[in-house]
Formats: structure tokens, C-alpha cells, sequence
């Protein structure tokens, strides 16, 4: 196919609009419905109304820090006096899947000179459970970190070593402070790239060494350095907790692989996981296609790094899950045909891969429309909230690990975000966001996940059964109690709560009329338990 085309699926027209493509299941809900992503709305709010609202700071405290964690923290500043806060978060939230589609694109494009057909299955990845599961900074931050990737390869390719170098020491520090997974991405893929460069290069001069050429990467690399003294200020500054831990689990590893697009239905995200494992089997396979070998190592680099992480990193679950996705991205887009390719084979792989793009945005425009519909009717409960509310809210979840995972498990935060109230779902961990709770007199009940409650006590979980958290949470604390979706429990542990508004599943949000705080019993004695209760409808 060397000096034909460029193709449609080459064409910057069809990039435009794939990267137009990716937005489209995002239109719809008012509330982007990834999972974390209101109990981020929560913390923007207090950061914009901090100044305005002392009150806030019964509950919480704010303080500004220098931390590879503020993307999105910064960006609402601006955005939201134009568009709000809600409608800013979702504007930020709809250019993540779009500015991942057109990285890929255009590492495509410069690593190959031309975008082959087979990176079209690679872009599906732009709604990653990662992405899902709202790590927003970190989304923004690895879709940043692809751009500028393409942008190294191709001031590489220009030879404008000494612009690149230059412009990247300010760049480098921005993503970092985006997030620091995506500044660390950015390195190990800059890194891989120089390899090639300079092992080419010495090849060319008759030396081929590949130590020379790792050593001649890495100080190429230097202008990406910068961070690791912002990481030391960081990581040493005072109140810094969170701790790195659970190394090596592999059959965690092998489930975060498996579940790199997973959303609602199992069968639909399993079989989308199937074509791309067969498109990197045909890439080894067919002899139509080969791997590039600049991301070839690119993506063995990531699979190392993807393999040598812990599950806990800083604090922040899920550090190697997140990873998973890009690393399979990577190898997906480092797949060209082999020259002398017929079109036609050419044109049916892009067709495919364009197929298999469509249904999958469908699939997910079709999940988060049934997503919005349980969110918005929850939030109608707020109409009967008053600003400034004391909430506790339970969340109900399953012990087990359902595909489906609900998107209800920061709804709570919306009490914050609209109506200023005090929601109990806000992460608080010292150095690892500007925000962390004060509110003493909520006990157990201040922050996350003290809002998930389940059916019975989970293992190597901090979630309450629903009983004991309704028995147990200081009702002179709080002014409301949010129940959604909760676990079936015993009305009469609602004793002294009188219902404003019902929901579906029975949600429910009441008043707390009676503050005497209940005998605290344990729900496994029944004999006790049923005891406890009567002296109670008593």
C-alpha cells in the first residue's frame, strides 16, 4: 500500500469526527454518571464557595496544596464562571474521550506514517473502566499524556531536539500536576520511543550497542525530570498520609485485564475485550500484519510497569488497573499491515474496526441513558432538602463484586454540590486532595465510605450492614438520613426517622424527629436483636 492513499480512515475529516464520535455518549446525562465523579462535584464546590461560605468550614477544611492530583481541581476555576459547575464538569468530562481518541490517532499516525486500519479497535479504550469508574484527573491527565507523546514523536521526527527539550520541562510539570500517573506514562513512553531513536541512529553509525542506546534515552528524557522534585515536596510535605501497598496479586491483575471495558452488561464487555485480544493474536499471527517496534516496546514497558505496580499506590486504590487499559491501547496501535497489502484487506480491517467502535459507543450511549434515569430520579429528593442540611446518606451494595457496578455511590455528594449540605461520602485523606473532613460529631459516619451499607458484614470491607449503621449513627449529628437502594432491613430500625419522599428500590430520604440514640445491639444475635427492637416500637 507504500505510496497510495491517504484513505478514508486516514483522512483528517475521518479523525475529526471519530474524535466527534467519542463524545456522543455523554451528551445526554445531565450528571456524567462515573462513579466517583459527583464525590469530585462535591469537592469543587467547596473550593468555590469556600471563600464565600465560611459555614463550610464546620464540616470541612480546604487547603490548597502543590499535589499531583489537580487537574480537573484547577480547570473548574475558570470554566465554571462561564458555564457553571455542572455544565463545566461535563464539558471537561466530554473532551477526556475525545482528546484519548485523538492521541491514539496520532501516535498512530506519527510512529507509522500513516494511520493503519487495525488502531480503529484501540479506540473503544477512551471509555475504559478506569474512565468509569471516575478518576477524572487521572483520565484528563492520560489523554494529555497521549497527545504530547504524539507531539515528542513528531518533534523528534522534525529533528527540533532542542525546542522539544525546552518546551517540555514546563509541560512535563503541568501533566504532573494534572495528575502523576499521566506524567509518569508520558516518561515511560518517552523513554521506550528514544530507545528505538537512538539505537537507530548508533545502528546507522555502526554501533548498535543497546546499553548506549538506554543511557543516550535517558538523558534525552532529562526535560521530563523536572517532577520528581515536585513528587519529593509533595510526598515529604506535613499531614502526608497514605500508605503503598498490596503487591504482586495476580489474580487481581488478570480480573483488572479482563475487565478493562467493563460497564453493564458482562457478555457485551467480554466480547468487546475478545475482538481486541484477537486483533493483538492476528497482529503475532497473520501475516498481513507486524508490530512496530517503537510501540511494541512502548507497550512491553507499560505491561512491565502495569505488573511491577501495587494495587495501592500513595493512598489511591486501583494504581495498576488504571494502567491496564493503556497498555493495551498501546499494542493495539503499534500494529501496522505489512507492505505490499491489497486495499481491499486493508479497507476491511478499518471497516471492522469502525464497526466495532460504533456498537461499542452505542452500547455505552444505551448504559449511561439507563444510568441517568436512576440518578435523576434520586435526585428528586433534594427537593425536599433545605440548604445547609445536616445528610448522613447509606448507599446499598452487594459484598460481591457485580459487573454492574452502581453509579449511585457518590450520588450523596450532590447534596454538597447543589445544595450545600453536609454529605458523609467525601474521601478524607490527607495529602492526596486539598479536602478532608472536621465534622467530630459525626464519628464514624463523617467520611467514605462510612456511605455503603450492604446486607451483611463483607470481608476485608469497612462497610457497615445496613442494621448496624442505622443503630449506630449519631442522630444528634445529623438532620436527614438518605437511603439509596438500600439492602433490605427492619422498618422498625427507622424508628424516630419520618419519611419525606420515597424512591424506586426502596430509596427513601427521612427525618430525623426522634435524637435518642437507639440500645446498640448486634444484628447477628436475633434474640437480642428482636428485643432491642420491640423495647423500641415500645
Amino acid at each position: 500500500m507504500e505510496g497510495t492513499g491517504p484513505f478514508w480512515w486516514q483522512r483528517r475529516g475521518f479523525v475529526l469526527a471519530m474524535t466527534l464520535l467519542a463524545t456522543v455518549p455523554l451528551w445526554w446525562p445531565t450528571i456524567p454518571p462515573l462513579v466517583d465523579l459527583p464525590g469530585h462535584m462535591g469537592r469543587y464546590r467547596v473550593e468555590l464557595a469556600w471563600a464565600s461560605h465560611p459555614e463550610l468550614a464546620r464540616w470541612y477544611d480546604f487547603r490548597w496544596s502543590l499535589i499531583g492530583n489537580l487537574g480537573i481541581d484547577l480547570l473548574i476555576i475558570p470554566v465554571a464562571k462561564l458555564f457553571g459547575l455542572e455544565t463545566g464538569v461535563k464539558l471537561i468530562v466530554i473532551a477526556i474521550p475525545a482528546l484519548t481518541v485523538a492521541g491514539l490517532l496520532w501516535i498512530a499516525r506519527e510512529v507509522h506514517g500513516r494511520i493503519p486500519a487495525t488502531a480503529l479497535f484501540a479506540l473503544p479504550l477512551a471509555y475504559s473502566y478506569p474512565f468509569q469508574f471516575g478518576f477524572v484527573n487521572f483520565a484528563l491527565a492520560m489523554a494529555l499524556a497521549l497527545l504530547l507523546f504524539a507531539w515528542w514523536l513528531r518533534l523528534a521526527r522534525q529533528e527540533r531536539l532542542a525546542f522539544r527539550a525546552a518546551v517540555f520541562v514546563p509541560l512535563s510539570c503541568l501533566l504532573w500536576l494534572c495528575h502523576t500517573f499521566g506524567w509518569g506514562t508520558l516518561g515511560v513512553l518517552a523513554f521506550s520511543a528514544e530507545m528505538i531513536r537512538q539505537h537507530d541512529r548508533l545502528k546507522d553509525g555502526g554501533d548498535g550497542h543497546w546499553l548506549a542506546s538506554w543511557i543516550r534515552a535517558g538523558l534525552g528524557c532529562l526535560p521530563l525530570a523536572l517532577p520528581l522534585v515536585l513528587m519529593v515536596v509533595w510526598r515529604t510535605g506535613d499531614h502526608v498520609s497514605g500508605q503503598t501497598a498490596d503487591w504482586f496479586d495476580w489474580d487481581a491483575k488478570l480480573h483488572w485485564v479482563t475487565m478493562v471495558l467493563r460497564d453493564r452488561w458482562r457478555p457485551f464487555d467480554l466480547a468487546g475485550m475478545a475482538v481486541m485480544g484477537a486483533v493483538l493474536v492476528a497482529g503475532l499471527a497473520d501475516r498481513r500484519l507486524q508490530y512496530s517496534r517503537n510501540l511494541g516496546l512502548s507497550a512491553a514497558f507499560l505491561i512491565a510497569v502495569f505488573v511491577l505496580l501495587p494495587r495501592i499506590v500513595f493512598g489511591s486504590a486501583y494504581a495498576d488497573m488504571r494502567l491496564a487499559p493503556f497498555a493495551l491501547a498501546i499494542a493495539l496501535i503499534a500494529i501496522r499491515p505489512r507492505p505490499g497489502l491489497a486495499f481491499r484487506h486493508a479497507a476491511g480491517f478499518a471497516a471492522v474496526g469502525l464497526v466495532f467502535f460504533g456498537v461499542r459507543l452505542a452500547g455505552t450511549a444505551a448504559s449511561y441513558w439507563l444510568y441517568d434515569r436512576s440518578t435523576t430520579q434520586a435526585l428528586t429528593a433534594l427537593d425536599h432538602l433545605p440548604a445547609g442540611a445536616r445528610v448522613v446518606s447509606f448507599v446499598g451494595r452487594r459484598c460481591v463484586d457485580d459487573w454492574a457496578y452502581t453509579r449511585l455511590e457518590h450520588v450523596p455528594a450532590l447534596l454538597l454540590e447543589r445544595k450545600l449540605a453536609y454529605s458523609n461520602d467525601q474521601w478524607s485523606m490527607a495529602g492526596a486532595q486539598q479536602l478532608t473532613t472536621r465534622y467530630t460529631a459525626a464519628k464514624g459516619f463523617a467520611h467514605d465510605p462510612s456511605q455503603i451499607v450492604t446486607d451483611r458484614k463483607c470481608q476485608r470491607e469497612w462497610w457497615r450492614p445496613v442494621d448496624r449503621a442505622l443503630t449506630r449513627f449519631p442522630r444528634d449529628a445529623f438532620d436527614y438520613v438518605w437511603m439509596l437502594d438500600p439492602p433490605p432491613y427492619d422498618p422498625a430500625l427507622a424508628s424516630g426517622l419520618t419519611p419525606i419522599w420515597r424512591g424506586e428500590r426502596r430509596s427513601v430520604l427521612y427525618r430525623v424527629d426522634d435524637r435518642t440514640q437507639p440500645a446498640t445491639v448486634d444484628p447477628a444475635q436475633p434474640a437480642q436483636f428482636s428485643k432491642a427492637l420491640s423495647r423500641r416500637r415500645a
